[in-house]
């Protein structure tokens, strides 16, 4: 895992789209504009990396948004295919903002204990995946991959 996956451009972080190129992609869709979901929209391309619903919740502090509201629009924007939504084991789903065109396909490491997380763009090189699918007589196939550990911050706190 030396080189940048070449099968994605992980693009998703590298360029945030305007507020405006969001909302047109839900016009596009044929969806409403409300408040809450531009809120919503505007907290995740604020940030590099996913967030959870109660994280969201509380960015949107001084809106009058309730937290079964950015859970509805979080499902409705990831059936959107304008969110991703991760999960790292600990049972609390995460959501990434994600470019048009872009599969938001990446890794992450993840602090066992503050819940930090770092993007990793390395990736398999795409002649493993081919061989692993090949062996096994399977196609079509992708990967996930998270790495856990504890980040430095917890290991200057003595928390390792």
């Amino acid at each position: 895992m030396k080189d940048p996956c070449p099968q994605h451009a992980h693009r998703h972080r590298l360029i945030q789209p305007a507020l405006n190129e969001l909302t047109d992609q839900l016009r596009r869709n044929a969806r409403k504009i409300t408040a809450p979901r531009q809120a919503i929209l505007n907290v995740l391309r604020r940030h590099q990396h996913p967030l959870t619903n109660r994280e969201i919740h509380a960015a949107l502090s001084g809106f009058e948004c309730d937290l079964a509201t950015v859970y509805r629009n979080l499902n409705t924007l990831e059936e959107m295919g304008m969110v991703r939504r991760f999960d790292f084991g600990d049972g609390t789903a995460r959501f990434e903002l994600l470019i048009e065109g872009d599969d938001g396909h990446h890794h992450h490491l993840v602090c066992t204990q503050c819940s930090t997380v770092v993007e990793i763009e390395d990736c398999f090189p795409a002649e493993l995946e081919t061989a692993l699918a090949r062996r096994h007589g399977f196609k079509h196939i992708s990967h996930k991959l998270e790495f856990f550990g504890i980040c430095p911050k917890c290991q200057e706190r003595g928390r390792s």
